[in-house]
């Protein structure tokens, strides 16, 4: 009796766990097309056009065609750029506010069929999405739509342009798979010779719901980008930067494109959010969206780059990073470098996920088809949930020995919504669990970062959902240390302060100009240095004992001292490379609180987005009284323009209480502007 009743009664178990149903769906839940939007997570923007060749951010309109005229225009570098640094696709900017546009438009002269590029035969939007076919990017374009040389704009006119130009780029370049609305829209411009500003109701005048709609028809695959969506919207800031509570769900029916309010009230989504709408954080390589020469020495640096890596994809939002190609037509040196060490640097990170050779365990699971085992199988489409009551659930991962990470990734499967509100990182200590990290939202990715912990076994604890939890996948990482050498900073006081570029590395440090090694003064807290030193400094992987080239700086004389005899011109020794002073006389004047013996002075022009008043000649006087100056420099700073860095001066040493750095010309003849001074005494 009994060898019958067990193989049925197992039969019908088997069934029965078979027919298990999946979760109930938690809504808003992403449509086809953003599920594999979201999968890229990392694509670049191309801003290259009319500002390009202007040296503006944002042109006013009134330019000439004959302007815009590459020397080494190549598409195809840009593509192979992208595809080796890991990148997806590429964005090109095929109209900016000042309405020239990379294509042969029929319905305007303002474009490249006028420039004397290719004998105005060329076609960018062509060149490129040839070459990211060839690479194998997805294609996307950037339309403004204000148009600050269109002499219709703020007309009904202007409206059926604009559907005109969005016809011509959906329907003759392949497919599109992402067209981005630009929210700054209105105010002053050319307009066609007008010269004034124009405002628009920026909620009602394109009459995005037929805008959309023809997007849809032509395009159908392709997301649409603005503030508000429809289908993903912009993260808020320009630093690239999502937040620590990013949900994909978004009150969109609140949100237009352009609005004040948007980054405060919006930006972040919305628990209860009506529609899904995830982020796309933008963030440029450099400070400003298009090339300017001056900034080749402000590419961002590798660790910028990682921290905005780690809080952008790695906080439920996709990453779009802006290449500002120069005016050869390529993306320069300096930034394709920049981009080569950041894809290596993040396959680096996730080459190997310690929890695949790992055992999963879960409180709880809903049967079968749904065991815990599917968060380790690397398959999105597989995951682990619990049965329906909950909101909370555990995953313990046993690595059988003692393993050391530093990360932790997790995924939702987001087809069936957005559901995560917090969740804890334990590690079992003789029995018991201590917290390692904790998190808020997940979303499509979650990734958290912390210092070396080493453990047989963690737990991940979801503490509190919109309903029950759904997990594709818990990945854990021990990312390798980033051994660059410490960062610097250093206050007026004269106070110093040691940045370590990754957790878990140790900073050894020496003053005398000595090579610093792990046999050094070890870093503990910042420390004063009130004259002039040389202060060189290493990063220690205490594990490994790898160690970091090193950091050399000469220090001199504090500022603690130090008096501007303007209020404002405090800003010019405060220290602080982003701020500046800017003076009506062109000159700053400082009284050293001393006498001191000084051999030369410093000077770092203004380091702002849109740079003014450089000083290309000077003259440098000192005093004992200020009242009774001496001249004892005077001359150029070459090709201060080109690369603003710290201008340093030498002279024989003289004896001065007051300094004054004055501004016989500036490079644009505005009033001179000074970031930072210092002086030299040894």
């Amino acid at each position: 009796m009994k060898k019958i009743l067990w193989p049925a009664l197992l039969l019908i178990l088997t069934f029965c766990q078979e027919k298990v149903a999946p979760p109930s769906p938690v809504l808003p839940i992403p449509d086809a097309k953003q599920i594999a939007w979201q999968e890229l997570e990392y694509y670049g923007f191309v801003h290259f056009n009319m500002n390009t060749f202007s040296d503006r951010e944002w042109g006013f309109g009134d330019e000439k065609p004959e302007m815009f005229n590459p020397s080494d225009l190549q598409p195809r570098q840009w593509a192979k750029v992208a595809s080796e640094a890991g990148m997806k696709g590429l964005i090109i900017t095929a109209k900016h506010h000042d309405g020239f546009v990379l294509w042969p438009s029929a319905y305007t002269e303002h474009s490249v069929k006028n420039s004397p590029w290719k004998d105005g035969k060329g076609d960018l939007i062509k060149e490129l999405a040839e070459a990211c076919k060839e690479y194998g990017l997805k294609f996307g374009i950037y339309y403004s739509p204000w148009d600050r040389n269109h002499p219709d704009y703020g007309k009904p006119e202007y409206i059926t342009y604009m559907r005109n130009q969005l016809t011509e780029l959906l329907s003759n370049y392949g497919d599109i798979f992402e067209v981005w609305f630009d929210g700054a829209n209105g105010g002053d411009g050319y307009y066609g010779g007008a010269n004034e500003a124009r405002k628009v109701d920026k909620l009602t005048y394109y009459d995005w719901p037929n805008m959309y709609k023809l997007v849809r028809e032509l395009q159908p695959g392709a997301m649409l980008f603005s503030d508000g969506g429809p289908d993903v919207r912009w993260v808020g800031n320009e630093h690239g930067f999502a937040y620590e509570s990013t949900w994909s769900n978004l009150m969109r029916d609140s949100v237009y494109a352009g609005m004040p309010e948007y980054p405060e009230k919006y930006a972040t989504g919305q628990e209860n959010g009506t529609h899904w709408v995830p982020a796309e954080a933008d963030v440029s390589i450099r400070p400003g969206w298009y090339y300017h020469k001056y900034e080749d020495h402000k590419v961002r640096t590798l660790p910028q780059l990682l921290e905005i890596y780690y809080k952008s994809i790695g906080r439920n939002a996709s990453l779009l990073i802006n290449f500002p190609v120069d005016t050869r037509g390529l993306i320069h040196e300096n930034d394709v470098e920049a981009i080569m060490k950041f894809g290596e640097k993040v396959k680096e990170d996730f080459a190997v996920n310690l929890a695949a050779q790992a055992v999963a365990r879960a409180n709880a699971d809903r049967g079968r088809g749904y065991e815990v085992e599917n968060v380790l199988d690397e398959d999105y489409e597989t995951y682990w949930t619990t049965p329906d009551g909950g909101k909370t659930g555990e995953i313990t991962i046993d690595f059988g020995t003692e393993t050391t990470f530093n990360r932790l990734l997790i995924q939702e499967y987001t087809p069936l919504g957005q559901r995560v509100k917090s969740f804890v990182l334990e590690k079992e200590v003789n029995g018991n669990w201590e917290k390692i990290a904790e998190g808020t939202t997940v979303g499509h990715k979650r990734i958290l970062r912390f210092a070396d912990v080493a453990a047989s076994k963690i737990r991940v604890k979801f503490t509190d959902g919109k309903d029950i939890p759904v997990i594709s996948k818990v990945g854990i990482y021990n990312a390798p240390k980033l051994m660059l050498p410490p960062s610097y900073s250093r206050a007026t006081t004269g106070e110093v302060t040691l940045n370590s570029p990754d957790e878990g590395l140790e900073v050894f440090y020496t003053l005398d100009g000595s090579e610093a090694s792990s046999e050094s003064q070890k870093y503990l807290k910042p420390f004063l240095i009130d004259n002039a030193r040389t202060l060189q400094a290493i990063s220690v992987d205490p594990a490994s004992g790898k160690v970091s080239e090193a950091l050399r700086i000469d220090v001199d004389l504090s500022k603690a001292k130090w008096i501007g005899t303007l209020k404002q011109s405090m800003k010019a020794i405060d220290e602080n490379a982003g701020s500046y002073f800017t003076s009506e006389d062109n000159t700053v004047t400082v009284d050293l609180g001393e006498s001191v013996s000084l051999k030369g002075f410093t000077y770092l022009p203004m380091q702002g987005r849109y740079p003014s008043g450089f000083i290309t000649n000077y003259v440098f006087e000192v005093s004992q009284n200020g009242k009774s100056w001496s001249k004892v420099s005077a001359g150029e700073f070459s090709n201060i323009v080109n690369s603003p860095v710290e201008q340093t001066i030498r002279f024989d040493e003289v004896k001065a209480k007051f300094i004054r750095l004055k501004a016989s010309k500036t490079a644009d003849g505005n009033p001179a502007t000074f970031a930072e001074i210092g002086v030299l005494t040894r």
